[in-house]
């Protein structure tokens, strides 16, 4: 499966990208907004192409045409302000989901956060992040793609375990970035999590598990 990742230049996006091309069923193609990143990409041997989430609809669909899923793992980063924020996470979000419409890519994974549907946990400082999520999500589940939305906990730099808890509803907890990218690797062709949105943490059980108890 050729697979379109979205942000592949983000800490998440390059971890799973990695895992992409080290795998035998998948093929990346790192979706990245500078010229500068492409070096990177070429030493994993990684197709990239320059596209901006804040250019069109048709631009973010000329760069997905020729893959059969999209992965979305883009975000404007903490460094950034609510326009930033709503610009990528939310609107850029909007795009990508409309492009994989037109051009017919019907498999489609999306990272958002933990507590995204649970206004009141959203911390003030953060709403705005929240409400991108939020809506972002609410948009790839009206959209008739199929569909995985992903609410990791807080993220952190440690090695990965593999080992993680999977449910619907949690309140916090904390992941290493490189079992999020597991579990968006372990979530591609698995269909038990096929039009479902979950959250994921640390914890003890083994990611294939994990999600087939969701």
């Amino acid at each position: 499966m050729k697979v379109l990742v979205v942000g592949a230049n983000g800490q998440i996006g390059r971890h799973f990208v990695k895992m992409l091309a080290d795998s035998e069923d998948h093929i990346p193609k790192a979706m990245i907004r500078k010229e500068e990143q492409i070096s990177f990409f070429n030493s994993l041997g990684v197709e990239s192409i320059l596209t901006s989430l804040e250019g069109s609809v048709e631009e973010i669909a000329e760069a997905m045409k020729d893959c059969e899923a999209v992965v979305f793992t883009a975000g404007s980063g903490g460094g950034t302000g609510a326009d930033k924020t709503l610009l990528i996470d939310l609107d850029g979000a909007a795009k990508t989901i409309e492009a994989a419409e037109q051009t017919g890519t019907e498999r489609f994974l999306m990272i958002s956060a933990i507590n995204a549907d649970k206004r009141d946990m959203w911390k003030e400082d953060m709403a705005h992040y929240y409400v991108a999520k939020h809506h972002a999500d609410n948009i790839l589940r009206a959209s008739g793609l199929t569909y995985t939305i992903i609410r990791p906990g807080l993220l952190t730099n440690e090695p990965g375990t593999g080992k993680v808890l999977a449910t619907e509803n949690l309140d916090s907890g904390e992941i290493p970035r490189e079992d999020v990218a597991r579990v968006l690797l372990h979530s591609l062709e698995n269909e038990h999590v096929y039009n479902k949105t979950f959250e994921i943490v640390s914890g003890e059980d083994d990611i294939a598990d994990a999600l087939n108890r969701l």
